[in-house]
Formats: C-alpha cells, sequence, structure tokens
C-alpha cells in the first residue's frame, strides 16, 4: 500500500539540486544517489534499526543493491522504480505492450486477465485462453527453451508477433497483434450476476492507481437494488491507499462513514507523523450501506487490497474466499532520489480495533482454488461458485478438497508486490 500522500525531494541536504547552485550530475551521481539514500533509510525506513550500524556503499554498485543490502530481513516489499517507470505505471496509468497478462503452469501459458480495448483485446483474447503457438513456436518449446519473454519481443511500439491460442471449448484462434500503448484500467469487469436467486454486484478491482476513483464509480453505477457485493481482489497487487477507503466506504456507506479506516504508525524517529484516517468516499458518488461484504482473494491480494478487509471488519461482516493474502500490514510513502522513486516501508497499519501485523497473510473463511474456468463472472470460477454457496448457506460447502486446505498450515506467503504483478503484464 502507498499512502495518499507522496512525499517529493531529493533527500540528503537542504539545497536545492535544481537552483543552479549544485552542480546536478554530482549531485546525482552513483554515489551521492547511494549516500542520499542511505540517509532516508537511517531516518525513514520503519525497521531502520536493522540496518547495520557500518556500510561500505563502495561494495554496492546501485541504490538497487544497496537496497537488497541493508533491507531488514523481515522486509519482502520495499522496492525501487525509475520515475519514468513511477509516471507512466502509477500516474498515466498505461505501458507499452499487448494488453495481456499471463500464468505459467508447467509447459502452458494461460491468460489471466486483458485489458479493455488494447491489442489483445481487439483480438478476442480473454481470460482463462491457453497460449499455443508465438510466431508459430509452440509456447511449450519456448519455455523449455527459456525463450518464451523474448519471443513476445522487446516493449516497443510496433513489435508485432503472430499469436495462437485455444478457448476452453477448444475454438482455436491465430492472430497478429502489435504492441502498442495500453491503458491499464484499474476495474476488469463489472457486473450483476444471480448467485443463490439474490441480485449480487461483482467487480474485479485490479490496482490502485491514479485512475482507480473513477474506475471504481464506473463498476457502482452499473449496481442498482443489490442485495450481496463481491469484491474480486484475487491479482490485486496494492497502491494507493485512498482508493482502497474509497472502495470500502461506497460499500458499507453509513455503516462505517467518519468512523476509523486506518492508522499509520511511523517509526519511533517519525511518530509525529503517525495519523488515522477515516472512511470517506474521496472520488466515490454511490454509496450502498451492505452489512455484509465478499472479498476473493489469493496469495497475489496484497497491500491496500488486504487494507479493505482489515479495515471493514470492525463494523460490517466480511466473508473473505479464495486463498490466504499475501501478508502485507505495511507501506510505502514514495519519494524521489534524483531520477528515481524508492519504496521503502515507512509505516504499519491498524484497523479500529488495533488490529494489524498480519505478515502471514490474512485467513480465507472459505477456501477455494483460482482455477480457469472461462472468463470473468463465469458461474463455475470456484472463488465466485463458493461465495454463491455461502450466500445461500451462510456456511462454506462440504468440498473435502477446501477442508484440507483449510486445515493445512499455511505456506509462508509469497513476496508478491506490484512489480510482480506488472512482471506478468505483456
Amino acid at each position: 500500500m502507498l499512502a495518499s500522500a507522496v512525499l517529493i525531494g531529493c533527500g540528503g541536504g537542504s539545497s536545492d539540486p535544481s537552483d543552479g547552485n549544485d552542480n546536478v550530475s554530482d549531485f546525482c551521481s552513483v554515489t551521492n544517489e547511494k549516500e542520499q539514500f542511505l540517509s532516508y533509510m537511517r531516518d525513514d525506513y520503519f525497521w531502520y534499526e536493522d540496518i547495520p550500524s557500518t556500510v561500505n556503499l563502495d561494495n554496492y554498485a546501485s541504490v538497487y543493491e544497496l537496497l537488497e543490502g541493508i533491507r531488514s530481513n523481515v522486509d519482502r516489499y520495499s522496492f525501487i522504480l525509475t520515475e519514468e517507470e513511477y509516471q507512466s505505471r502509477f500516474v498515466e496509468a498505461e505501458f507499452i505492450g499487448f494488453g495481456f497478462s499471463a500464468r505459467i503452469i508447467d509447459t502452458a501459458v494461460f491468460i489471466n486477465y486483458v485489458y479493455d480495448e488494447s491489442p489483445a483485446d481487439n483480438a478476442g483474447l480473454r481470460r482463462s485462453d491457453e497460449l499455443l503457438a508465438i510466431d508459430g513456436v509452440p509456447v511449450s518449446t519456448l519455455l523449455q527453451q527459456n525463450e518464451y519473454n523474448a519471443a513476445l519481443g522487446a516493449s516497443e511500439e510496433g513489435v508485432a508477433v503472430e499469436l495462437t491460442w485455444r478457448r476452453q471449448d477448444g475454438t482455436e484462434f491465430t492472430d497478429v497483434l502489435t504492441k502498442t500503448v495500453v491503458d491499464t484500467n484499474t476495474v476488469l469487469a463489472a457486473e450483476v450476476v444471480n448467485l443463490s436467486n439474490r441480485r449480487v454486484g461483482y467487480y474485479v478491482l485490479n490496482s490502485f492507481i491514479q485512475r482507480t476513483g473513477q474506475d471504481l464509480n464506473g463498476a457502482y453505477n452499473q449496481f442498482t437494488d443489490i442485495d450481496e457485493l463481491v469484491i474480486d481482489v484475487r491479482y490485486n497487487g496494492g497502491g494507493l491507499t485512498r482508493f482502497a477507503n474509497q472502495a470500502a466506504t461506497q460499500a458499507a456507506g453509513n455503516n462505517v462513514l467518519g468512523e476509523i479506516f486506518t492508522q499509520y504508525i511511523y517509526n519511533d524517529k517519525n511518530s509525529a507523523n503517525n495519523e488515522t484516517e477515516l472512511f470517506q468516499l474521496y472520488e466515490g458518488v454511490r454509496q450502498f450501506n451492505l452489512n455484509r461484504v465478499y472479498v476473493l482473494t489469493t496469495a497475489a491480494s496484497c497491500s491496500s487490497s488486504e487494507l479493505i478487509i482489515n479495515a471493514l471488519k470492525p463494523f460490517v461482516e466480511v466473508v473473505v474466499i479464495g486463498g490466504r493474502t499475501c501478508g502485507k500490514p505495511v507501506g510505502q510513502v514514495p519519494r524521489s532520489i534524483c531520477d528515481k522513486r524508492t519504496f521503502v516501508v515507512n509505516f504499519e497499519t491498524l484497523n479500529a480495533n488495533d488490529n494489524g501485523r498480519y505478515f502471514d497473510g490474512l485467513a480465507p473463511q472459505c477456501t477455494a482454488p483460482d482455477t480457469l474456468v472461462g472468463d470473468w463472472g463465469h458461474l463455475d470460477d470456484p472463488l465466485l461458485a463458493e461465495a454463491g454457496y455461502h450466500i445461500a448457506n451462510g456456511s462454506c460447502s462440504p468440498d473435502p478438497q477446501q477442508q484440507t486446505q483449510k486445515q493445512s498450515k499455511p505456506e509462508s506467503p509469497h513476496a508478491y508486490t506490484l512489480l510482480d504483478q506488472w512482471r506478468s503484464e505483456y
């Protein structure tokens, strides 16, 4: 999760490197970047006490290596972007590619999701399709030869490849896709579905970036006379906390408005920055006053996605279905250092009941596997089907596999960040 406020500055001193009084190239040399970053970490890093007392900067070729060398053993979340990467993904909400995300299962590749009006979308590629070949070469061969990513081409506009894919019903398609600038809509699907004879609002929320506020309005505006709400964050790696607040507030409405959404707790050097954020609509227009909210999760549900669950729990019933979440009850205030944005952990979050520190992830009430069966909203989707069962019966389904999963010891959550999410996109 990223705090709603963005901290901007070069750090490491009070002078402005752009005021003409300093040599900018010297100020932003690799050596100076490392010095600035280490100084910032010693003051603002949540686990600053875990940084070695003596750090030889000459041992690290860049700030990226320095972060890896001095981060706390418990820190699975801090990362650094270039300013260009930050502006592209967080602010402009775009990247150059075909517009799909995929998962690799053994020697096969399946589509997780497709961005609206992207080359992949326009060609007809859909969630759950299997990618069979790239430029005529079987995907299984490319994976075995470690050439899959290279076969998809460089991240440059105009790069074209021929893709062959197969739908769940066995129908095969072949088309040439050309990379272009892809707008990353953060709500991948939104509709009213009939589950157990109840009208259920269902939407897939994929990230929390600058455009999410309006995307949420687009989703909630589609829901009329709904009895239940299902928020699907199964692949949502997190982002700006204010939009987690907006999503939660639009769902629970008067049950939470004005109550404590979350408490931001900084290290003891920065306790003056501690603050409490209340539930509020932010850019939201429409609200529901639901007493119960369903949330679909996997190990890829992280950070601000988890915040929705933890923040709502003191006030309404939250039914979590799917898999244990990634376990990131901490967040970052992005900091500019020359041409980079550092995202190092600055604070932890606690809900109105002072509950947090779920580093092992948030466990679902009802487990269900993220098996690909069709496009979003398919009623045979195990997570959505389990939500339907709970809506009808008030309990989890008696599936023996699910009960075994629930009783087994949870595995250590994967260190899933927005970077992991973006790396699965092409």
